[in-house]
Formats: C-alpha cells, sequence, structure tokens
C-alpha cells in the first residue's frame, strides 16, 4: 500500500520501486462483459498464493507494475493481485501478445496477455472475485464521470477562445447569435456535468454518511451512463466551432473527440450500466431512498423540474411492474440523470443557466446544440465559459 499510495512517477521495471501503478485484466475474448464467463484458471499452491494460466483480452495498462485479476479457483471466480516481478526479481510468467490498436487514449496502453502459470495473490474470499473487483470498478466509474467532465470544459474552453477571437461577416463569431447560443449551451452540459461530478465525488469522502454511501451506489452509474455517454457529442459541437481548423490535427479537439468514448464504453457501457440502475433499484432500495432525498432538496425550486421528478418516480413504479422493464432501462437512466442535475443546478448554478438547463433538457424529447427556449440568457451564460 505505501508503493501503491506513492506520488513518485518510476517507469522503469526494476526490484525496490518506492511507487507502483496498477493496471486491470478481467475480459475475456468469449465473455467480453460477462465476467463471470472468464475460463483463467487459478491453481492453488501454498498460502494466499495461486498460479495462473489463461488470457485476457483487455489488460489495461500492461506497463503497470501489478494487476487485479479475475480467474476460476477451485473455490469460483476469484480476484488476484498479479505482479510483474517476482520477490526475487524475476518476471513474472505474463506474455503480451499485442497491443490494441484503439481509436483514442492511445497514450495509455491497452492488450492482450497470456499468462502461462503466472503467480499470484487471492484477494478477498475465492469465488466473491466480482464482488471484490467492483469496489475498484466502482471508483473508476467514478474517475471517467470526472474525465469526461474535464473533456467536457476542455472543448468549451476551445471551442470559446475560438469564437471570442475569430471573426467573420462583420463581427466575431461570439457577437453573432446562433454561435452565442451554441457556446451558451456547450457551457450548461459541461456545468451541469462538473455539479454532478463533484457532488459525486463529495459522496466517496472519508467521511461519508451511511446515506451518502447509499446515494453514491445508485448516482455512480446514473452519472457514469449520463456524462459518458453525453460527452462525444459535446466534443464533436465543440470542434465544429473551430470550422475546418477543428477537423485538422493541428488543434486539440480531434483528439478530445476521439478521447471522449473510452470513458463510456469501459467500466461499463450503457447497456451494462443502465441495467445496473435496474439491479440497484430492486435489491437495493436505499440507494433510491438517498437518491430521492437529493432531488427532495431542490422541491419547489422549479415547477418543470418538480414534474420530471413526479414522472420519473411515476416511472419507477411503473418499471417495477413491467416484464419488459429491461428496454426501457435507457430511458429510466435519462430521466434519472436529468433529475439530479436539474437539482443541482437549481440550488447552485445562476438562475439563468439553471433556467435554461431544465427549459432545454425537460422541455422536449432531445435536441442538437444550441437550441435553447426563446427568452435564455445566453450571451451571460457564454460568458461563463
Amino acid at each position: 500500500m505505501p508503493r501503491l499510495l506513492n506520488t513518485a512517477y518510476e517507469p522503469e521495471l526494476v526490484p525496490g520501486k518506492r511507487s507502483a501503478l496498477f493496471g486491470m485484466a478481467m475480459t475475456e475474448k468469449q465473455g467480453g462483459s460477462d465476467v463471470r464467463a472468464g475460463t483463467t484458471a487459478a491453481r492453488p499452491i501454498g498460502g494466499d498464493e495461486y498460479e495462473l494460466t489463461g488470457h485476457k483480452w483487455f489488460c489495461s495498462a500492461p506497463m503497470s507494475d501489478a494487476f487485479l485479476v479475475l480467474a476460476r479457483a477451485p473455490g469460483g471466480l476469484s480476484c488476484f493481485l498479479l505482479p510483474r516481478l517476482l520477490p526475487d526479481g524475476s518476471h513474472n510468467e505474463i506474455r503480451i501478445r499485442r497491443l490494441k490498436d484503439k481509436v483514442g487514449n492511445r497514450a495509455d496502453a491497452s492488450s492482450e496477455v497470456e499468462y502461462e502459470g503466472a503467480r499470484a495473490h487471492l484477494v478477498g474470499e475465492e469465488g466473491r472475485g466480482v464482488r471484490t473487483i467492483i469496489e475498484m470498478v466502482t471508483r473508476t466509474r467514478l474517475d471517467s464521470v470526472l474525465g469526461s467532465t474535464a473533456g467536457m470544459r476542455q472543448a468549451t474552453a476551445e471551442a470559446a477562445w475560438h469564437v471570442r477571437h475569430r471573426a467573420a461577416f462583420g463581427a466575431r463569431l461570439i457577437d453573432q447569435p446562433l454561435m452565442t447560443q451554441v457556446i451558451a449551451d456547450l457551457q450548461l452540459e459541461t456545468e451541469a456535468a462538473t455539479a454532478t461530478s463533484l457532488r459525486l465525488a463529495r459522496a466517496y469522502d472519508e467521511d461519508a454518511t451511511a446515506e451518502e454511501v447509499a446515494f453514491r451506489r445508485l448516482a455512480t452509474a446514473v452519472a457514469k451512463y449520463w456524462i459518458c455517454k453525453r460527452g462525444p457529442g459535446h466534443a464533436y459541437e465543440a470542434m465544429e466551432c473551430l470550422g475546418g481548423n477543428g477537423y485538422t490535427e493541428a488543434f486539440p479537439l480531434g483528439m478530445r473527440y476521439r478521447e471522449q468514448p473510452v470513458m463510456a464504453i469501459w467500466e461499463g457501457s450503457g447497456n451494462v450500466i443502465a441495467l445496473d440502475v435496474l439491479r440497484a433499484l430492486s435489491r437495493d432500495p436505499q440507494s433510491f431512498e438517498a437518491f430521492d432525498a437529493e432531488l427532495a432538496r431542490s422541491a419547489g425550486a422549479d415547477r418543470r423540474l418538480d414534474t420530471h421528478v413526479r414522472r420519473t418516480r411515476e416511472l419507477i413504479g411503473e418499471l417495477s411492474r413491467d416484464d419488459a422493464r429491461d428496454a426501457r432501462a435507457r430511458e429510466l437512466v435519462t430521466a434519472l440523470a436529468l433529475a439530479v442535475q436539474g437539482s443541482l443546478l437549481v440550488r447552485a448554478a445562476p438562475p439563468s443557466v439553471a433556467d435554461a438547463f431544465i427549459g432545454s433538457r425537460l422541455g422536449g424529447d432531445g435536441h442538437l446544440y444550441g437550441v435553447l427556449p426563446l427568452g435564455t440568457d445566453a450571451a451571460s451564460i457564454a460568458a461563463r465559459a
């Protein structure tokens, strides 16, 4: 743990390092998101040590010093800590077959690996590997939310800077009404994501109450689904603000556009997360009670938001009695996400921001950026970008 928590960066693979980086390997080619279908075998060799034999289709960050790995022990699917170096300094039996040729996120390698009697240590209990590793996965989902939010902020800032310094048709772009609307809308999405991700992060603090822990169980999945899924479209709209320049590698938004989808896909893509929300609602009623208590803090602040929250509660009731509820999971997660974003903004954001967000996000069935309700103070919102 001291090496894991050390903030020094030591990229060399040598014994006696002060710090260590961890990667993970869960998915296999025959299972994908269904990690319980894994066939990698773990043979006990004494104490908490096992020998792992098998493959992993995705091993994240293969340059790490150790990995959390799922493998099938005699007692069932279990979680293991797999170091790259053994205590005597020799290399563990890990074979990197190839690096993934990814759309983006190229600076953070992913690989396919084979284990040939690789030595590993049991983490948690045999047969409870998914439950053990999900603690790490949940916090990585929080990281994905924060990463998508940071990407939105970068995209908005780049677009806003460009339109403030570029003139066309006799005026700066930012002063053109259509562009003002687009920048304001990009900023609305960024502010909603920021408020949500920081509220979620608060629930992970050391002093989190039982209610906060319950809140984060549901809120993490909801935020991961919605904010990460909004990232790619947001990046594209910002890229378009730069015109042809935005589509070249001389400017940074092409990389941002390629980078955003990774947060939505990894640690549970959209359908996986949506089904996780359904499971949380059915198996852990305290999580929705805590989530609903968060929404209740904004009751009466905006009639449109109150109506949306009421309909969302009704939708949860409908789906609890609907045999086809899985098919409507995305509808429900979207409603929950917009409810919590609206609730946070009416409490913390300037009235112009909260009003425009609720009017545009809760007033219809989807939209393209730059379509805001009549009367929106787009100039003041754009100035916040």
